[in-house]
């Protein structure tokens, strides 16, 4: 059954979606190329806070996240439609956005009922990974490259940071109740996101990223 509280979910996710391509594809990126698919990385997982307006699982995972699968894959340089190839992908690796999709989409089935889950996988792939990228990319003098990416300790130690921070403010918009034991646990959790992040190459980050924290806060905390 599709409920009001659908709809506006659905819209809402379109609505932000497209209007941040908008700015970043249309105004940014004319003078910030680079940046703008940063920006768009990290900002669109802000849809980590409008997953409380659904009340259908299928209609979260396979009419708000799937459809942006093929989206994401249409503007990869993977793409068969050649106007619009590598729009999404020129600031990194050409098919990150499109695992960023189906992350999102096999989360929002596999952790419906408890959304905090998702939202926990969506920020720390969006806000750990993104800034981990800009920080490092931009401070990050010495490097290191254990499978074939380049990464930097200042970026390994930004994942750790934002992933850590962002968690808690997903707990905090949950109503999750604090702990020393919850701190030191998504303490553990952004180290491990961190050590993921710096050992996996080829833009698989945003699977294995998303899927491991949300793993682990489901195991450590909800189970």
């Amino acid at each position: 059954m599709f409920f009001q509280s659908d709809l506006i979910g659905v819209l809402s996710v379109y609505v932000y979606v497209i209007v941040l391509l908008l700015i970043t594809e249309k105004i940014i990126s004319k003078k910030y190329p680079v940046m703008s698919r940063k920006i768009l990385h990290i900002m669109v997982g802000n849809v980590a806070f409008l997953l409380p307006i659904f009340e259908t699982r299928w209609i979260m995972a396979f009419v708000a996240a799937g459809p942006f699968i093929v989206f994401t894959f249409l503007m990869s340089s993977h793409t068969p439609i050649k106007s619009i190839r590598g729009k999404t992908s020129s600031a990194g690796h050409s098919m990150g956005l499109v695992y960023y999709s189906i992350t999102w989409t096999i989360l929002a089935y596999l952790f419906f009922d408890n959304m905090v889950v998702i939202a926990i996988g969506i920020l720390a792939m969006s806000y750990g990974d993104g800034f981990a990228s800009v920080i490092g990319s931009k401070y990050g003098l010495k490097k290191y490259n254990l499978f074939g990416d380049e990464k930097s300790y200042v970026g390994s130690f930004s994942m750790f940071i934002f992933t850590y921070f962002m968690m808690l403010v997903a707990i905090l918009f949950y109503g999750i109740e604090f702990s020393y034991t919850i701190l030191l646990f998504l303490g553990l959790i952004a180290l491990i996101a961190a050590v993921i992040e710096g050992v996996t190459p080829k833009g698989l980050d945003n699977l294995f990223v998303p899927f491991v924290v949300a793993f682990l806060y489901w195991f450590f905390i909800i189970l």
